[in-house]
């Protein structure tokens, strides 16, 4: 089987992550897979929401906004505000990102502050939910990083790094990563949420009109893991 961009069946896109892309962000990356490019940017809040304080809950809390700008697909998408409410996907997708943090950061350890995390794509070829926990997770260890110099934490909140991949299976075979073309092309598509642990936080799979076997599902987790296990390498390169 050939890929359209004549990649293995087991290799990750083009990665490049460049810190720093909002200068009044705490943290902030522009997050590339391949053609995909996200922005992901921390902004710090030293209050928490008000159903923590209603109901006593101590700590801190992480949060996420995600949206695609006008200009990220080929055709112009329209701003959710000129729609009067969110789409369903993109609220969707924001839950996942500020899931997929909170799975890995103490949040007491966080205090009474909340950090917001704002994932906005510029270029959408596939991807652009794993592409946003991917850079996210850059992003908040970038603010955790500030936060540290300035004395406001005195330890570091974050457990674990986390990142997220999609794999599919796309002319028969399980493949990682998918491009636009192979994503919409595919017979399965999965995106998996992951530790570098290897622990599980999310997996989201279907077929699209179609089935798929155990046998086959194995595959595309052990697919998973080695692009996850590539990505936390990546994530803490450009870290270091």
């Amino acid at each position: 089987m050939n890929r359209p961009d004549s990649r293995a069946v087991d290799q990750l896109r083009p990665l490049t992550i460049t810190p720093d892309i909002a200068p009044y962000a705490t943290g902030s990356v522009l997050m590339g897979f391949g053609n995909t490019r996200v922005i992901c940017a921390v902004t710090v809040e030293e209050s928490v929401p008000r159903w923590m304080k209603e109901q006593g809950v101590t700590g801190g809390w992480v949060t996420a906004e995600y949206s695609m700008l006008p200009y990220s697909t080929l055709g112009r998408k329209q701003r959710d505000i000129a729609k009067g409410k969110i789409d369903g996907r993109s609220q969707e997708i924001q839950r996942l990102v500020g899931r997929s943090l909170r799975a890995v950061i103490d949040l007491e350890k966080l205090g009474s502050r909340t950090l917001w995390i704002d994932c906005d794509v510029l270029q959408a070829d596939g991807g652009t939910r794993t592409a946003s926990i991917t850079g996210a997770m850059v992003a908040l260890a970038l603010a955790v990083k500030k936060l540290q110099a300035s004395g406001k934490l005195v330890d570091s909140p974050i457990k674990q790094f986390v990142s997220a991949i999609s794999v599919g299976i796309f002319e028969g075979q399980p493949v990682l990563d998918l491009n636009y073309i192979e994503d919409s092309r595919a017979s399965v598509d999965m995106n998996v949420v992951m530790t570098e642990k290897g622990e599980f936080v999310e997996i989201q799979g279907s077929g699209e009109e179609s089935t798929f076997t155990e046998s086959e599902m194995a595959q595309m987790l052990t697919l998973a893991k080695k692009g996850i296990q590539d990505l936390t390498t990546f994530q803490k390169s450009v870290l270091a």
